[in-house]
C-alpha cells in the first residue's frame, strides 16, 4: 500500500489556534518523500484497505512485549499467584477494551487519528493542550520503560555470551535509536514489521517457555507453578492493584486505537483483528511473564534474565536477544508513532516525520532517569488519575453526544462547531478535573478505581453537556453553536 499523500484532499489547514479559518491545503508537509506523508490529516478512502490479519499482527505484537511480560512478573513478585497474575492482566484488558475499540471506530469511519478525534469533545485547542500533550508524555515514558526492560535483559545475555558488561545507559540509548527507525518511516513499515515479527516471536517464545518448563529444578515444573500461591497471603486489594494497573495501561492508550485503525477497510475487519489479538496476546504475555517470577519464588520478575541464568547456551541466549529485539521494536514503534501524532496535533505545521523524530529524541533521553523501573506503579498511578477521566469523556462524547457522527472538515477549522469557547469545551475541562478528584479522593481502590472513574466522568459529562446545550448558559460558554446531543 502506497502511503505518500497528495495535496488538495479538501481538508482545511490545521492553523495555529486563534487564527481565522484556513483555506484548502496546498501541500502536506516538508518531509522526506519515502516516509508516510499523512499525519493528522484524514486518510483518503482509497487508502483504507488494511484487513483483519494486519491489524491482528500489529495489536498482538503490541501486546506481546517486554513491558507487559515484566508487569506479570512484577505482579507475582508482589505476592500474586500465577493464575491470579494472569487473571489480573486478562480481566483488566477485557474491562478496558470497550473504551479502546469505541475510539477505534473513529479511525475506521473517518480516517482521522485519535488526537484529532478528541477535538470533538475537548475543542480544537483543548485537544491539543490536554489529551495530546498528556498522551505525548505517556508515550515517551512507555518507550523509555520498554527500552530499559529490554536493555536489562540484553545486558544479561551479553554478559553470558561474551563476558562483557557495557554501561546500561549506553545499551539503552543504542537500542532506542535502533527502534526509532520504523516509526519514522510510518504505518506501512510498521505493518510489514508486524507481519515478519509475529511468527518469529511466537516460535522463539515457545522455545524459551519450553526451556523454563523443562528445567530440572522442581521449582520450574508446571505443577509447581500452578501450585505456587504467591510470596504473601492473598488479598483482594493486591489483586485489584494489578487489575487496576492493567486497566490504566489500556485507558492511557484510548486515542491510539484510531491511529492504528484509520487505514482499516471496515469495522468488522477491525473488530476481528483487535479482539483476537487481545485475547491471545494477553494470555501469552501473562503466562510467560508470571512463569519465570514464580519459578524463582518472586526473586526475579524478568523471565528473560531468569532464562539467561538457568540455560546460558548460545542458542538460548541468541533466542532471547532476537525476541527482545523484535518485542521492543514492535511495541516501541507504536509508542513513537502515536507520540509523533500527538505532537503533530499540537504543532500541526511540523508534519508526522519531524514530530516523530523529536519524540524519539526525548524518549531516548528519558532512559537516563534512574528510577524508571522501580517506580513503575507510582508512574502508572499518575497516568491513571489523568487518563481515566479523559477516556470516559472521549468515549461517552463520541457514542452518546455525537452518536458516532463527526464533521471532519470542522475538525481542522478554527471558529468551527468544535471551537466551543476560545478553542476549549468548558464542560469537558470541568469534568476532567472532577474525574481527577474522584480518582484521587473519592473512589476506593477496591471499586476498580480507573474504570469507575472513566464511567462516572463520561456519564456526568454527557448529562451536563446535554443540560447546558438546552439552557441559556450555552451561548456564554460557547456551546450554542456546538453540535447538539445526538449529532
Amino acid at each position: 500500500m502506497e502511503l505518500k499523500g497528495k495535496s488538495g484532499d479538501g481538508v482545511a489547514e490545521d492553523n495555529e489556534v486563534g487564527e481565522a479559518e484556513a483555506g484548502p491545503m496546498t501541500t502536506l508537509h516538508h518531509q522526506p518523500g519515502a516516509v508516510e506523508q499523512y499525519g493528522i490529516e484524514p486518510i483518503p478512502p482509497a487508502l483504507r484497505t488494511v484487513g483483519w490479519f494486519d491489524l491482528f499482527s500489529i495489536f498482538i505484537n503490541f501486546l506481546i512485549n517486554p513491558g507487559d511480560i515484566i508487569k506479570a512478573g512484577l505482579a507475582v513478585a508482589a505476592g500474586l499467584s500465577v493464575p491470579m497474575a494472569i487473571l489480573a492482566q486478562f480481566v483488566g484488558t477485557l474491562l478496558a477494551i470497550f473504551f479502546y475499540v469505541a475510539m477505534a471506530n473513529v479511525g475506521v469511519d473517518y480516517g482521522v487519528p485519535g488526537q484529532v478525534a478528541a477535538r470533538t469533545s475537548f475543542g480544537i485547542r483543548g485537544a491539543k493542550l490536554l489529551p495530546s500533550l498528556l498522551r505525548l508524555v505517556v508515550s515517551t515514558y512507555y518507550f523509555a520503560f520498554q527500552t530499559i526492560v529490554g536493555s536489562v535483559a540484553i545486558m544479561a545475555v551479553l554478559e553470558k555470551l561474551f563476558a562483557i558488561k557495557p554501561p546500561m545507559l549506553l545499551v539503552a540509548i543504542l537500542f532506542g535509536i535502533l527502534q526509532a527507525g520504523v516509526a519514522l518511516f510510518g504505518y506501512d513499515y510498521l505493518k510489514r514489521l508486524s507481519r515478519l515479527a509475529l511468527p518469529v516471536k511466537i516460535v522463539v517464545l515457545g522455545y524459551l517457555f519450553y526451556v523454563m518448563a523443562s528445567h530440572p529444578d522442581p521449582n520450574f515444573s508446571p505443577l509447581h507453578i500452578l501450585r505456587f500461591t504467591g510470596t504473601q497471603t492473598f488479598t483482594w486489594l493486591l489483586l485489584l492493584t494489578w487489575l487496576n494497573t492493567s486497566i490504566t495501561s489500556w485507558l492511557s492508550m484510548t486515542t491510539d486505537s484510531a491511529d492504528f485503525c484509520r487505514y482499516s477497510s471496515s469495522r468488522n475487519q477491525m473488530w476481528i483483528g483487535v479482539f483476537a489479538a487481545t485475547l491471545i496476546g494477553t494470555l501469552i504475555t501473562g503466562l510467560f511473564g508470571a512463569y519465570g517470577a514464580a519459578a524463582t519464588l518472586g526473586k526475579d520478575s524478568n523471565s528473560f534474565t531468569v532464562i539467561a541464568n538457568i540455560h546460558p547456551t548460545m542458542t538460548t541466549l541468541l533466542a532471547i536477544l532476537l525476541v527482545i529485539g523484535l518485542d521492543n521494536w514492535t511495541i516501541n514503534v507504536l509508542n513513537l508513532y502515536t507520540g509523533g501524532l500527538s505532537l503533530n496535533n499540537i504543532w500541526g505545521k511540523l508534519g508526522r516525520f519531524w514530530s516523530t523524530l523529536i519524540v524519539s529524541v526525548f524518549s531516548i533521553a528519558l532512559c537516563l532517569v534512574p528510577d524508571l523501573l522501580t517506580d513503575f506503579l507510582n508512574y502508572v498511578g499518575v497516568i491513571g488519575t489523568i487518563f481515566a477521566p479523559i477516556s470516559g469523556i472521549l468515549v461517552f462524547d463520541y457514542l452518546l453526544i455525537r452518536r458516532m457522527k463527526v464533521d471532519v472538515p470542522a475538525l481542522y477549522q478554527a471558529q468551527s462547531r468544535y471551537w466551543y469557547w476560545h478553542g476549549f469545551n468548558p464542560v469537558a475541562v470541568m469534568w476532567m478535573v472532577i474525574g481527577f478528584l474522584l480518582y484521587m479522593f473519592v473512589i476506593p481502590e477496591l471499586w476498580l478505581k480507573p474504570l469507575l472513574t472513566a464511567v462516572l466522568t463520561g456519564a456526568g459529562y454527557s448529562l451536563t453537556y446535554a443540560a447546558i446545550h438546552r439552557s441559556a448558559m450555552a451561548k456564554a460558554i460557547g456551546l450554542a453553536d456546538a453540535p447538539a446531543p445526538g449529532g
